[in-house]
């Protein structure tokens, strides 16, 4: 059960305006424990599968290649093949005995014998090539289809991720059909990959310009791209808890008005929140988001908008005063 959030100040290590106190069984968003849990580790698999999808395609891709080079070099290989093979008929398959028999010197007998010992050493060259080609080919073929398998496997993996995503959501209410009108954005410049694509393995060790804790280094090159776009109005990162992404450094709140955590936003303070859950969405590949909650709705990488029921009838608990970011 989602219990009632009350609206206040955060004493001590934290001063944010419009945030309660943190209680055991909810965040101070409304969110249950296994909510955040069950999106974090949903949109951790997600993203998971995805970069292995891609990077798997991207094999597939450089394999097929590889392979149309190899076709081509066999068939051009043939037509060597085939030329020699025609050059030995007309020269003929002979013996030293007949090539003497059919030479008027000594001298043509040479020549003739070493023509004939040069076309089988280049047909056997030639014909070793192709069986080598072969060989590769079907290895590449071997590979491929390797490839293929592991891209079914994470298709699979892709939609396990998104039907927990959506039966976390239904579980608290939400996880219906959600409308959003999207803005332009711009693209972000994006955080640092692994060699594979992947992301590499962060902690809470960067000071949150936000507050007097600390953020990964990827959610803090999150929260600086989106004001180097100009979204520079109140936000507050990180902050003490069990559970959830803000206690780990990996989430912001964007508040909607420029002086704090308030009311439900309207006109240009709800026009600044759809701007900035939309430049999220559109960079949340390069930015590695996890998941975006802004005015009732959230955003999944594997399912889009949908209803978003973790919310306990007020301005902080629906996230209609503040864009959330959970950042991987």
């Amino acid at each position: 059960m989602i219990v009632t959030a009350v609206a206040a100040v955060l004493v001590g290590l934290l001063a944010v305006p419009g945030f309660a106190q943190y209680d055991e069984e909810t965040d101070d968003e409304g969110g249950t424990r296994s909510l955040r849990e069950s999106l974090d580790a949903a949109s951790t698999a997600y993203q998971d599968a995805q970069i292995e999808l891609e990077q798997s395609e991207k094999r597939e891709l450089k394999l097929l290649v590889q392979l149309d080079e190899l076709a081509e070099e066999r068939e051009a290989l043939v037509d060597e093949v085939q030329l020699t093979a025609s050059t030995a008929y007309r020269t003929g398959r002979v013996g030293a005995l007949t090539a003497l028999l059919n030479s008027n010197s000594p001298e043509a007998f040479l020549e003739r014998v070493v023509a004939v010992d040069m076309l089988a050493k280049r047909e056997g060259e030639q014909l070793a090539k192709l069986r080598e080609l072969a060989e590769e080919m079907e290895e590449q073929h071997s590979l491929l289809a390797d490839e293929i398998a592991i891209q079914e496997d994470e298709v699979a993996n892709l939609e396990a991720a998104k039907d927990e995503a959506e039966q976390a959501l239904f579980a608290i209410g939400g996880g219906a059909n959600a409308s959003f009108e999207a803005f332009p954005a711009e693209d972000a410049a994006p955080a640092p990959r692994n060699s594979d694509g992947s992301f590499p393995s962060e902690s809470c060790s960067e000071p949150d310009p936000t507050t007097s804790g600390c953020l990964t280094p990827r959610t803090l090159h999150a929260l600086n791209e989106a004001q180097t776009f100009g979204f520079t109005r109140f936000t507050s990162c990180w902050r003490p808890g069990d559970f959830g992404e803000h206690p780990l450094g990996r989430a912001c709140d964007h508040s909607s008005s420029a002086n704090g955590f308030g009311g439900a936003a309207v006109g240009a303070d709800k026009a600044y929140g759809d701007r900035l859950a939309s430049f999220y969405v559109h960079n949340a590949d390069a930015l590695g988001v996890q998941y975006v909650i802004w005015y009732r709705q959230i955003w999944f990488p594997g399912t889009g908008w949908r209803s978003y029921g973790g919310s306990d009838g007020t301005p902080n608990g629906d996230h209609t005063n503040h864009v959330h970011i959970s950042i991987r």
